[in-house]
C-alpha cells in the first residue's frame, strides 16, 4: 500500500485504519445522542400525566430513567473507544512516517535535524491520532442539536424560530476560532519542533558543551524559541478564551429567549407544562452546538501536526528492481558518468571508474572533496542525479532491497547496535550476516553459525575483549561500557560475519590505534573471502596499502592510480600533509598520523582478499 502523501490524505488513511473503532464510537454516540434527545420528550410527557392525575406517569419515568442509565453507560463506552481510536490512529500515522523516514535514501533523510524528527514522530503524531475520534465526536456535537431543534419544531414552532434566528451569530464564532487557532497552532509546534531539535544537537555534543564553558550560551540558544513558543500559545488560548466568553454569552440568551417564547405560549394555551419542560430543555442541548468548537479545536491541531508527520511520511522511497547478482562475482564495481548534487552545488561530477573484483582501492582528498559521497552513492546509501553505478555488471538501482544489502556492507566511524535488553553482543554481530537473515533465538530461520561469527571478531581483532566481557559472547550490549574503538571493532565483526560482494568502509577505522588498524588491514587482505574494499582514507598508511588510490578534488576523479605514483606529485602529498603534521625525512612509517607513506606493498591478487569483508562495517574509533 502506497503511502499517502500530505496531511488530508494521512489524515483520511488514519480514519480508514481506524474504521472499525471509529464507527463503534459513533455509533455510540449516536444511540447517546438518542437517548439523551429522548429524555425530555419522556420526562415532559410524565409530568403532564402526573399534573392531570392520569396513570402510567411511573411507566415513563422508569423509561426516563433508563434512557439516563444508557445514556452515560454509552458515555462512558465512548470515551474508552476515543482512546483507543486514538491510539490506534497515532500508531499508524507514527507507523507511516517511520516508513517514510526509514525508506528513503540518506541523503534526503539526512538534513532533518534528530530532534524535530524525534517531535514528529512523538508528539505529532500523537496530535495527527486525534482526527478520527474528534471528527466522530465533531459529528455527535452536531447531531444532538439538531436534533434539539426538530424536537423544538415539533413541540411549537415559534421556539425553533427564535433559536435559529441566533445561529448566524454562533456560525461566524466557530469560523473565527477555527481560523485564528490554526495559525497558532502552526507557528506553536514548529517552535516546539525546533527547540527538541537543538536539544538533541545539544545532548549529543554535551562534552564539547562542557569543556567549552559554554552551557549558559548553549541553554539561552536552545530556549530562544520559547518566547515566541509562549506568545504563539497565549494567543491560542486567548482565541479559545473569546471563543468561550462569546458562546457563553450568546448561547444563555438564545436558551433565554425560546424559554420565554415557550412560556408565552403556555399562557396562551398553546403548550402544555410537559412541553415547556421539554422545550426549555432542547433549547438547552440544542445551545451545545458550541461544544463543537472542542473537536473542532482538536482536528485543528491534528491537521495542522499532520502537516508535520506527513514530511516524514511523504519521502520519496529509494525504488528497487527485482534482478539478481550473477553468481561467482567478485564484486567488480563500476560507476558511469555519476553526478551527484546537493544544496544547488555539485557534490560529484562526471565520475567514471571501474574497480576490478577483488581488489582494495583507497578513496583520497581534502575534507569536501566528496569522499563520503562516494562512499553512498558506490553502496547505494543515496541514489546519483545522473549516472549509474554497477555490481558485476549488474545495476544496483535494479536489485531487490535482500540482494542490495547482503552484497553491499558498510562501515561507518559510529556504528550503532540493537540496543534491546534482549539483544546479546553475538546477535548483534550476526546481524550482519544479511537482510534475509534473522539470527534472534526460536526464529524459524536458520541461524548465523557462531564459528563464523568468531572467526569475524578475530578478523575485526574484537574476540579478546569480548570474552572478557562478564558473558563473553552472550553479554547484553544494553548498559555495557565500550570505548570507541571497540565498539568500532564491533562494527568491523558485524560486517565481517557476512558474505557480500562489496566492503565500504568510510571513515571506519578512526577510532582504532595504529597496530589495530593494521591487524585489520591485514584480514581485509587475506582473513577473508574475496570481495572489492572501497576505504574512504584519511592516514597515508592506509593509502599506501590499498592497490590503487582515487583522488578526489572538488567532486571529480583528479587521478587514479597507485599511491607510490600519486605521492611524486606534491598536490597529493599536500592532500595528507593538511590533515597531519609534517612528514619527517623518508618515506617510513610513521605513528598513529602516519605523515609519510610506507613503501607500497606488492599487489594482492583479487583471490586473496577476505570472505566476510562485504558485510556492513559500520564502526568509530576509540576517541583518544
Amino acid at each position: 500500500m502506497a503511502s499517502p502523501t500530505g496531511s488530508d490524505p494521512l489524515l483520511r488513511g488514519a480514519v480508514r485504519h481506524t474504521a472499525g473503532s471509529t464507527a463503534l464510537l459513533l455509533l455510540c454516540q449516536v444511540a447517546a445522542a438518542a437517548c439523551s434527545l429522548a429524555v425530555p420528550a419522556v420526562t415532559g410527557r410524565a409530568l403532564d400525566l402526573m399534573l392531570h392525575q392520569l396513570p402510567g406517569a411511573g411507566g415513563w419515568l422508569t423509561w426516563a430513567a433508563a434512557l439516563i442509565a444508557a445514556e452515560l453507560a454509552l458515555e462512558t463506552a465512548a470515551v474508552l473507544l476515543t482512546q483507543l481510536t486514538n491510539a490506534r490512529a497515532a500508531g499508524w500515522i507514527r507507523h507511516r512516517a517511520l516508513t517514510g523516514l526509514l525508506g528513503t535514501t540518506v541523503d534526503r533523510a539526512a538534513p532533518l535535524p534528530g530532534g524535530d524528527v524525534a517531535a514528529r514522530l512523538c508528539v505529532n503524531a500523537t496530535d495527527s491520532g486525534t482526527a478520527p475520534a474528534a471528527l466522530a465526536n465533531a459529528a455527535s456535537c452536531v447531531l444532538v442539536p439538531v436534533g434539539a431543534l426538530v424536537a423544538l419544531a415539533l413541540i411549537d414552532p415559534w421556539t425553533a424560530a427564535v433559536f435559529v434566528a441566533g445561529l448566524p451569530l454562533l456560525v461566524l464564532l466557530l469560523r473565527t476560532f477555527s481560523r485564528d487557532s490554526s495559525d497558532a497552532v502552526d507557528r506553536y509546534q514548529q517552535a516546539q519542533g525546533t527547540i527538541a531539535a537543538r536539544l538533541a544537537e545539544a545532548l549529543d555534543g554535551s562534552q564539547t558543551i562542557a569543556a567549552a564553558g559554554t552551557a549558559r550560551r548553549e541553554q539561552e540558544r536552545i530556549l530562544a524559541p520559547l518566547a515566541g513558543m509562549a506568545r504563539h500559545g497565549t494567543h491560542l488560548w486567548l482565541v479559545h478564551g473569546r471563543a468561550v466568553a462569546r458562546s457563553g454569552v450568546l448561547l444563555p440568551l438564545l436558551t433565554t429567549a425560546v424559554v420565554a417564547v415557550a412560556g408565552s405560549r403556555l399562557a396562551a394555551g398553546q403548550v402544555s407544562v410537559g412541553e415547556l419542560l421539554a422545550a426549555s430543555r432542547y433549547a438547552a442541548l440544542a445551545a451545545g452546538i458550541g461544544g463543537i468548537a472542542a473537536p473542532l479545536g482538536t482536528l485543528v491541531r491534528a491537521r495542522s501536526a499532520a502537516r508535520r508527520t506527513a514530511e516524514l511520511a511523504d519521502l520519496p522511497p529509494m525504488s528497487h528492481g527485482e534482478a539478481s547478482l550473477p553468481a561467482g562475482g567478485t564484486g567488480r564495481l563500476e560507476l558511469r558518468g555519476v553526478r551527484v548534487e546537493g544544496e544547488g552545488a555539485a557534490l560529484l561530477t562526471d565520475v567514471t571508474l571501474t574497480i576490478e573484483g577483488g581488489s582494495t582501492v583507497a578513496v583520497v582528498g581534502r575534507s569536501g572533496a566528496g569522499k563520503s559521497t562516494l562512499a553512498a552513492v558506490a553502496g547505494r546509501l543515496a541514489d546519483p542525479d545522473a549516472g549509474t553505478v554497477l555490481v558485476d555488471g549488474v545495476d544496483v538501482a535494479s536489485l531487490t532491497r535482500t540482494r542490495l544489502r547482503e552484497a553491499i556492507a558498510y562501515a561507518f566511524a559510529r556504528p550503532v547496535f540493537d540496543d534491546d535488553a534482549g539483544a546479546t553482543v553475538l546477535s548483534a554481530l550476526a546481524a550482519g550476516a544479511g537482510a534475509g537473515r534473522d539470527p534472534a533465538p526460536g526464529s524459524d530461520r536458520d541461524p548465523v553459525p557462531a564459528a563464523r561469527i568468531h572467526r569475524a571478531a578475530r578478523a575485526a581483532s574484537a574476540d579478546t575483549f569480548i570474552r572478557l566481557l562478564p558473558l563473553g559472547y552472550d553479554t547484553p550490549l544494553a548498559g555495557t561500557p565500550l570505548s570507541g574503538g571497540e565498539l568500532q571493532r564491533l562494527g568491523l565483526a558485524r560486517a565481517f560475519a557476512g558474505q557480500g560482494r562489496l566492503i565500504i568502509l568510510d571513515d571506519a577505522t578512526s577510532s582504532l590505534d595504529t597496530a589495530t588498524e593494521r591487524q585489520v588491514e591485514r584480514a581485509l587482505a587475506t582473513a577473508l573471502r574475496p570481495c572489492t574494499k572501497l576505504i574512504v582514507a584519511h592516514r597515508v598508511s592506509t593509502a599506501a596499502r590499498a592497490d590503487r588510490v582515487i583522488w578526489l578534488e572538488s567532486g571529480r576523479v583528479r587521478r587514479c592510480a597507485p599511491h607510490h605514483l600519486l605521492w611524486r606529485d606534491p598536490d597529493y602529498r599536500a592532500v595528507f600533509l593538511a590533515q597531519t603534521p609534517a612528514p619527517t625525512a623518508g618515506p617510513g612509517h610513521g605513528g598513529d598520523t602516519d605523515p609519510a607513506p610506507a613503501p607500497p606493498p606488492a599487489r594482492i591478487p583479487a583471490r586473496q582478499a577476505g570472505p566476510a569483508e562485504s558485510a556492513a562495517l559500520d564502526g568509530p574509533r576509540e576517541d583518544r
